[in-house]
Parts: C-alpha cells; structure tokens; sequence
C-alpha cells in the first residue's frame, strides 16, 4: 500500500476509534507509519490465540487478532479432544475466570467422560471428544461476535521496536500495524519442519507454511531459542476399521461439563474404541528403526516423555508385549478417525504396515500419515509472571512458543497473556496467579522459574496442594476475579453467588440439625449400628464417617427443604468430608507463602548452601520460599538452611543508633 493511501486509511480508522484517538493525545507520537492501530495485537489464532485475543477484547481493550489462515481458527492438529487429568482442570479454571474453551468444547462434544471417578476428588477431571470441525466453527463464531475484536488474515513477519519496547508489528504485505502490547501465540509455526521418514519440508502445520521471518526476527532480538518437537498418527477412513476387533467406550451417562453454565450437551454422543498392538506390529517397528526420523538422527529437538511416538515406546518399554491404541472419531459429519497412541515419524510405507498389522485395522486405508514436527520455542524464563518477557516491554508470549504441549496449557497462558496484555494497554498493574490458588498460577509459576527440558505438561502431581484445586471449586477460587477484570458477565457471577449460598445454606443445615436415631431411623437409608449411639451428633459429623454418603441424608435433608442441585450437593459432600485436610493444606500454603524473601538477599553469606544453589537462587530470586522449593536442585535441606537464616534474620535485634 503506497504512503499517501496509507495515511488515508489510518486517518479514516481513527476517525471511527474512539481508542485509537486517545493513544494519539495520551502522547504516543506520530503514528503515520501504522496503518491501523490497537491496543492489543495478538499473532496466531491457536488455542492460546483465541483465549488471549478474547479476554483482551472482553476487558476492553480493542484487540485485533493475526492469523495465517482464518479458516484453521482453534484448529485440533493433534487429537479431537478436550480435557483430561489436570488438563480438565485447567478448562474449569479458563471457564471460572470467563474464558471460552470449556464453552465451546461442551457445545461441540460428541462423548464425555470423567476420568477418576472412582478416586478422590483432588485427581477427577472431565475429557471430551470434539466434533474437530465444528469446535473450529464454534470457535469463530465467538470471536466474530465479540465487541472490541477484529479478525485479520496475514502473517506476521516481525516486531516493531523501540527503546527495548513494543510498537507494533510488521505483516508479510508491507503493512505496519501499532499497538500498546502484542501477544505471540505461534504454536508450532516458528521455524517449523515436518518429517515422514527420510522425507522433510518446513511448514508451521501440514499444509501451511512456518514462520520463518519471524522467529529469525526473535533471535536477532537476542531471546534464549530452543528446538522442540511433537508427533501425530495417522487418521484412517473408519468405514474401512473393523470394530468388532476393539472394546467400546461409551461415555459417562450423566456426564461431567467444563463449563459451570452448561447443563445438557447438544450434539448426539458416539463411542471411541479401544485396541492393542502386538509382536509382529513390534517387530516391524524394530525392523524399520533407521527410517525413523527421530531414530534415524534427522530431528535434534526434543519430544514429550508422557505422550511417545510409537517407535520411542518400543524401544523404552521393550519389555512390554502391547500397548493401547484408541480409535477416535473426528466429528459426526466424517468418516475420519484419530489412531491415538500410534504417533509417529516413520515413513509412509512403513506407517501403512503397522497399522494393517493392529487386529481390526487389516483393511483400514490411512487418509493421512502421520508425522513429526519441530520448532523453536522460547526459553520461558525470559518471562515475568504475567508472561510479559523481560527483555521487551509489552511483548507477551503464551502457548508452545513457553516450551509447553496440548491445547489446554495453551488456552491457560492464552487467557493470562490477554488479561495482562490489556491491562498493561490500560496503564494498570499486572495479574499475577498465585500457585496455590489454580493450576493456572502452577503452570506460570514452573515455566518462569523452572524453564523447560522437553515440553511441558500440566499434572495434578505438580501442584503441593491439589485437594485445594479441585474441578468443583474452580469457580469459588477464580470467579469473583474473573469478574472483577470484566471477563465474567453479570448474569454468570450472579448464578456463582446463588450457588455458593446454596452451600453456605446446607452445610448449616448440616450443622444445625441433630442425629437422632429414633427419629431419623425410617427417614435414613444408612443402616450402620454404630449411628445408633450417636445421639446428639451433628448431621455433618455423621456425614464425614467414611461409610456415610451424602445421598443417605437425602431423606432428612428434603424434609427440611435443603436438597439442592446435584452441583452443589456434590461440592457439600467434598468440603465436609476433606475439611481437615482442606484446613491442613491451607495452612502449609499460607506458611510457605509467608515466608517471603529480599530481592536484595546475599545468597553467599548463607553457610550450608553449595555454590550451585546459591548461583540458582541469585539467578532467579524467588520472591517467598514456596518459590524458592521449586527450583530444580534447590533441595529441601537447603530450604531449611533458607528458612532458618531468614528467621535469625527477622529476630535479630536492632542496633540502638
């Protein structure tokens, strides 16, 4: 676009932004250069894209949103699903603060299912098949009808700089385009290369190109690169799958939402299968291990321990005779099917022997192959808690770009780049997730102060306080933030607040109301006789008895008009029955949390510490000594030295001057 037209189209667009005009009086300078201008850009239309670019636009910032292809918005390049152990977590908490993804995989879910339900509370977790293309569409369809967010197809090619903060960005046409922050969501883009075997080409996905300006822009900034990789199966025609030859997996009958709004899912459900492999698929894979590109030395980045390539679990775990596959469906609307399990780089030919050597996939005919991909990542302890990067103000980085893998740790960052992104575009403070308040916060937390060695997935392992981040208590624990910030609409806080007084309402009724055996015996269906001398006991006493489900009160419970929605019942029972744990796990996070540590503190003049933990701590400088316990090597006798010092510290007493 010439300069003079430019001009024209930027003064046409501020005329019409009441945003854009204020930028320019608040004193910004002469923005002649841009074309257009926001307050917040957000580059990629990824998973960690969508959440960023929508909390920005929610919390009113006039955000615009750069794709390579907005036909591939929230596109699934992996598996067709949502959730999972702590991944279904962290939904709960995006949906609990006002994201989108829990919204959107309940409208496109084509079966649920709650995994661990037959084990505490702290480690169940929803997942959800999607139907893959009408999550993309669902997903297009918010962001299209968001106040204050505009979609733009174009790629990115680079940042626009100055005195070490960011302006704006440069697109592959010509065009500048300013902004206060600017959010990188690149996913897999950044200098991406696919490989089948021997055979490899750049791309960011199969199909679309990488981002090759770009990320050669961020090394030219000076940020810390590394290479990653990760893999997908091969998808099949499930016309030609004989499932007769796997088990069938329904899902739940009454099944678990990620959305607190949900109440019914809106599309048919269908059932996923579950297979094994065998020797001779073994045996070809060992066969074959040279034309591997991970085995053959073709890629030098690093994969996911927890979700191996195919060839990578035989030579592991050699020992075993078999491993889990699952076919899963891609959608009502295709015939395609998702070979979890099977990911791979081998070449086409070989792919196409192991799959016809899984019983029932004889005849399967493969409608893609499957193949690995690496790409530069950033080394994530280049930024702050709010995901701003420490070496350019304003500049926010969320998703695989951090080191991390899967949609849902995506979406997490995404959702907490946007609502720092558009804070720091309104000239206010920056949110930073406290760890023991949401596995949000944990998986900040770990990527800036630990970095990554292979990438990143979130656990319900990683938190040291996990009864306190359960699926039920999301919104309790992020809600009322949510809506503080603008993400969460009036109408969604107000059924929050009716919830939590429905249980505030019955755990005093739980309080109040006495067990009395004679009176209660016919009303009850518990028949324990240790409850028979327990005259006088709180219902909530006898409640927190291991034998005593909540539902054999119901009885008692509705005859004082105190039965609630399933949602709330399910949420009484856990805090009454764990509440001492609850309490315990409380007060060790407050504990750790208290402890805080000077930024200025000397870290050599702390004897017992060797030279390497003093280097980490003078490196990173954790702000308290829950930080300071989760940096890898910091030992916890070395925590203890810390702690002691630090109390000396604070009783030492003044010098009279």
């Amino acid at each position: 676009m010439p300069r003079t037209s430019c001009k024209r189209y930027f003064r046409a667009f501020a005329s019409a932004s009441r945003l854009v005009l204020n930028y320019y009086n608040e004193g910004a300078g002469f923005l002649g250069d841009f074309c257009e201008h926001f307050d917040v850009i957000v580059v990629g239309g990824g998973h960690a894209g969508c959440e960023a670019a929508m909390a920005a636009a929610r919390m009113g910032a006039a955000t615009a949103l750069f794709t390579v292809n907005l036909d591939l918005i929230a596109q699934m390049s992996c598996n067709p699903a949502i959730g999972g152990i702590a991944k279904g977590h962290l939904v709960r908490e995006i949906d609990a603060l006002g994201g989108i993804m829990g919204k959107v995989a309940d409208r496109t879910g084509i079966q649920f299912r709650l995994l661990n339900a037959s084990r505490g509370p702290a480690v169940q977790a929803p997942r959800c098949q999607s139907d893959k293309s009408k999550y993309r569409n669902e997903m297009r369809r918010f962001l299209e009808n968001q106040e204050n967010l505009f979609l733009r197809q174009s790629e990115v090619v680079g940042l626009v700089l100055q005195d070490g903060i960011v302006k704006g960005i440069d697109v592959l046409d010509g065009r500048r385009i300013g902004a206060r922050s600017v959010v990188l969501t690149t996913g897999t883009f950044l200098n991406g290369l696919i490989h089948i075997g021997d055979l490899r080409f750049p791309a960011g996905r199969m199909g679309e190109a990488p981002a090759l300006r770009l990320a050669e822009n961020l090394r030219e900034i000076g940020f810390r690169v590394g290479r990653l990789k990760t893999g997908t199966p091969p998808r099949l025609d499930g016309r030609t799958i004989d499932y007769s030859r796997f088990e069938e997996q329904k899902g739940d009958a009454e099944p678990s939402f990620f959305s607190f709004d949900t109440k019914a899912a809106v599309l048919p459900q269908v059932s996923c299968y579950v297979g094994h492999t065998n020797e001779r698929v073994h045996a070809i894979l060992r066969t074959n291990l040279t034309k591997s590109a991970l085995y053959g030395g073709k890629i030098r980045g690093i994969g996911p321990r927890y979700c191996p390539s195919i060839e990578d679990k035989i030579v592991k775990f050699a020992d075993k005779e078999h491993h889990q596959v699952f076919i899963e469906p891609e959608g009502l609307d295709t015939h395609e099917a998702y070979l979890n399990g099977v990911s791979t780089s081998m070449p086409a030919d070989v792919q196409s022997e192991v799959v016809h050597a899984i019983p029932g996939l004889e005849k399967a005919k493969i409608i893609r192959p499957g193949y690995a991909i690496e790409y530069d990542f950033v080394d994530p302890t280049e930024l702050k808690a709010t995901l701003e990067t420490k070496r350019i103000e304003g500049l926010f980085h969320a998703g695989q770009i951090n080191g991390t893998t899967g949609y849902e740790e995506a979406a997490a960052q995404g959702i907490v780049s946007g609502i720092n992104a558009a804070l720091r575009a309104q000239n206010r403070d920056g949110m930073v997730f406290p760890r023991n308040e949401s596995y949000i916060g944990i998986l900040v937390s770990d990527l800036v102060t630990k970095g990554v060695d292979e990438p990143y997935r979130m656990f319900t392992s990683r938190s040291e306080f996990r009864l306190l981040l359960r699926i039920d208590n999301a919104d309790y624990r992020l809600s009322p933030l949510g809506h503080e910030l603008g993400l969460l609409s009036q109408e969604a806080h107000a059924r929050f607040r009716e919830k939590y007084a429905a249980i505030d309402q019955m755990r005093r009724v739980l309080r109040e109301r006495r067990w009395k055996p004679v009176e209660f015996r016919e009303l009850a269906s518990i028949q324990i006789p240790a409850l028979e001398t327990a005259h006088g006991a709180t219902l909530e006493q006898v409640l927190r008895r291991p034998d005593v489900l909540l539902n054999d009160l119901a009885p008692i419970l509705k005859s004082a008009n105190c039965w609630p929605s399933p949602e709330v019942r399910r949420a009484v029972e856990i805090e009454t029955k764990y509440e001492g744990y609850i309490l315990q796990q409380q007060r060790d996070a407050d504990k750790l949390r208290a402890r805080r540590v000077p930024s200025d503190l000397d870290y050599s003049k702390i004897d017992g510490l060797s030279r390497e933990i003093r280097e980490k701590l003078h490196r990173i400088r954790p702000p308290d000594l829950a930080a300071a316990s989760r940096i890898p090597g910091v030992t916890p006798a070395a925590i203890s030295i810390l702690n002691i010092y630090l109390e000396l510290a604070q009783n030492k007493p003044r010098k009279v001057q």
